[in-house]
């Protein structure tokens, strides 16, 4: 916990903190854009999409890794490897369906979608600059903290 409340205390801490504050933001972002055609599948009786449920899976593990990541920073870059790799997907996903189609004013729900394909790539960078940035993080701190010097975050 300590070590965590140090990292904060610097400019790249801060910097840190605010890329965590918004990705917290996106996913919630997510999961209530997919959501809500979750939900009027339900009212309607209607099976949910598994697209739309793993959209919202990512969404909810992304905004539970923030809320770990801002009490304990010790987490390592692989996590946000596998946050990257599932946005990907999502984006991949909805990005083949939406980019390319063209709503009009009167298709409401489908120009959502075609919004939140641009919330998903947002998501998408913003873990990719997490990951690259606890990659280099891991990499230049190795030499400084293993557990036979007594450094070592645990």
């Amino acid at each position: 916990m300590f070590q965590s409340l140090k990292d904060r205390s610097s400019f790249g801490g801060y910097i840190r903190f605010a890329l965590r504050i918004l990705q917290f933001i996106l996913a919630i972002t997510v999961i209530g854009l997919y959501g809500y055609d979750l939900d009027n599948a339900r009212k309607a009786r209607v099976a949910a999409d598994p697209k739309w449920t793993f959209a919202v899976v990512v969404g909810a593990l992304s905004a539970l890794s923030v809320f770990i990541y801002l009490f304990k920073f010790s987490l390592r870059f692989f996590w946000d490897a596998i946050m990257l790799i599932l946005w990907a997907i999502v984006f991949g996903i909805f990005g083949k369906l939406f980019i390319n189609f063209h709503p009009t004013p009167r298709q409401g729900g489908q120009i959502r979608m075609k919004n939140a394909v641009w919330i998903d790539l947002a998501n998408m960078i913003l873990w990719f600059i997490t990951f690259v940035w606890n990659l280099i993080l891991h990499f230049t701190r190795m030499d400084k903290m293993t557990l036979h010097t007594g450094r070592a975050t645990v």
